[in-house]
């Protein structure tokens, strides 16, 4: 068994290549959120498939992104999270050449999972190893830089997606990965420190509740529109799928070493940052995944017009982001989070005012803009909330935690907006795609609104008070995390 120490072994490297390698590693995860959308139509048009089949090819990495993510985390802490960054990185690899060569939409959908598999270990392993290399007085920063390069593939999704598919294929949009990954295994396996967490027993029973109950409520939501919402199958998935979500919180709240401790929920920081991550995800990924296909079927823009006007909006955290993360350490990241997310919802919703048949990009330019502001100013500051909102030895849980509740929100946001949207509008003219598109980008506006209402319920500052000797997640135990906000404070002065 490995050493279980917070303290990573001494290697050549250092904050600059973990920075790098944590930074393109989740570039590459963050890219295949959005990289499918711009290239839907000529999927549709090559491989068939309806709306839902379409939905899956998004949501089939996001889902097992999703319900995974936190047991990447915990394998990474009772493994070693090098070790562990490696598995996740070369699954994903691998899975993106298959997706980049499947034959069909069932093939394809099949490869998105196992995609999704990868970054599930990987990337919450991510933020755990940089934390780990940088010092405390340079985190702020190193997150902003690490929240841009998120940023960047949030930017670069829809245009690489849009480019690749015009000029070459969509396959391309897959084959991106493989050099990436390829250059990256070597570089994490000479130039990152190996830490471990606490070394506590994998939850699989926590692991297949979450599953279980998350797959269940996506795939009803997904069949909704398509089977009905009163037959046999949606409400049966619906129920099976709340019922398991509500045995793996009892289940948590009892077991000695659960995959997600509920005692985390207890902080305000934590919960106020977690309940915000999701609707901000849930809001965003639902009104990307429609409007990126407006832009195509009824304003008539090609994938790459399409992609390079969703620029203002997917393009902002490549310049925000790392002014957002500077400022999140001078006046703390509550107030730019809840800045973010209130911009964020003020764009969807005047978006959702000005959408028409024929509506001009100088009419929709505004909102994207408010948009793009609103998505940069919530990257670097909520992972910081995140990181400073526990004990560091729980870090790595944190993290999986947060990731995987975005994910979360990334597929119910798809899931329910393209519920809407079929419920109001369709697919067979440029007015009932509009019928469709305008309720579901308000409902997208008013949900990341909610988001915004969340993160005030984020405590302003945590009581100078010795941590509690249970490690317990409330706010009375955060202080231990507060030397290194304070130093980080401290310095930015």
């Amino acid at each position: 068994m490995p050493q279980q120490s917070e303290r990573p072994e001494a290697r050549r490297g250092g904050a600059a290549w973990a920075l790098v390698i944590t930074s393109v590693a989740g570039f590459m995860a963050a890219l295949d959120n959005l990289v499918v959308t711009t290239a839907l139509p000529s999927i549709r048009e090559d491989l068939g498939g309806a709306l839902h089949d379409l939905e899956w090819t998004v949501s089939a990495y996001t889902l097992t992104f999703a319900v995974l993510l936190m047991f990447g985390a915990a394998l990474g802490d009772r493994f070693g999270r090098r070790r562990l960054f490696l598995v996740g990185l070369t699954v994903f690899t691998a899975a993106s050449a298959a997706a980049a060569m499947a034959p069909g939409l069932d093939s394809l959908i099949a490869a998105r999972a196992v995609q999704g598999v990868g970054a599930a270990i990987m990337m919450p392993l991510t933020l755990t190893l940089l934390t780990a290399a940088v010092p405390a007085e340079r985190r702020g920063t190193a997150y902003g830089i690490w929240g841009a390069v998120n940023g960047l593939a949030v930017a670069s999704g829809p245009l690489v997606g849009g480019s690749l598919t015009e000029h070459i294929s969509w396959q391309w949009i897959f084959w991106l990965n493989v050099p990436l990954g390829v250059a990256l295994l070597p570089l994490a396996r000479l130039r990152l420190a190996e830490s471990h967490g606490t070394g506590a027993p994998l939850d699989l029973p926590g692991t297949l509740l979450a599953s279980g109950g998350l797959f269940g409520i996506v795939y009803g939501l997904v069949r909704g529109p398509v089977d009905g919402w009163s037959g046999a199958v949606v409400p049966t998935a619906l129920s099976a799928g709340a019922a398991l979500l509500a045995g793996f919180v009892l289940y948590s709240t009892r077991a000695k070493n659960p995959m997600l401790p509920m005692r985390l929920f207890r902080s305000r920081a934590f919960s106020g940052i977690n309940a915000a991550s999701l609707l901000m995800f849930l809001g965003m990924f639902g009104s990307i995944f429609l409007l990126s296909q407006y832009m195509q079927g009824v304003l008539g823009y090609s994938p790459t017009e399409a992609g390079l006007r969703m620029l203002p909006w997917t393009g902002m955290p490549m310049l925000v982001a790392p002014i957002a993360g500077l400022l999140s350490d001078r006046v703390g990241g509550r107030p730019v989070v809840a800045a973010g997310l209130f911009l964020q919802a003020a764009g969807l919703g005047y978006l959702a005012s000005v959408i028409t048949t024929d509506a001009s990009y100088a009419v929709q330019l505004p909102g994207l803009i408010i948009s793009g502001i609103g998505m940069a100013l919530f990257f670097a500051p909520a992972s910081a909330l995140v990181m400073t909102s526990v004990v560091p030895k729980e870090q790595g849980i944190a993290s999986g935690a947060n990731n995987a509740l975005r994910e979360v929100g990334g597929a119910l946001g798809i899931a329910v907006m393209s519920s809407i949207f079929a419920a109001r509008g369709g697919y067979e003219s440029a007015r009932s795609f509009v019928d469709g598109l305008r309720p579901a980008v308000a409902v997208g506006a008013g949900i990341v609104a909610l988001g915004g209402v969340a993160t005030l319920l984020i405590p302003t500052r945590r009581p100078a008070r010795p941590p509690a000797t249970d490690g317990a997640g409330t706010d009375e135990a955060a202080p231990a995390a507060e030397p290194a906000l304070a130093a980080t404070r401290k310095a930015s002065r």
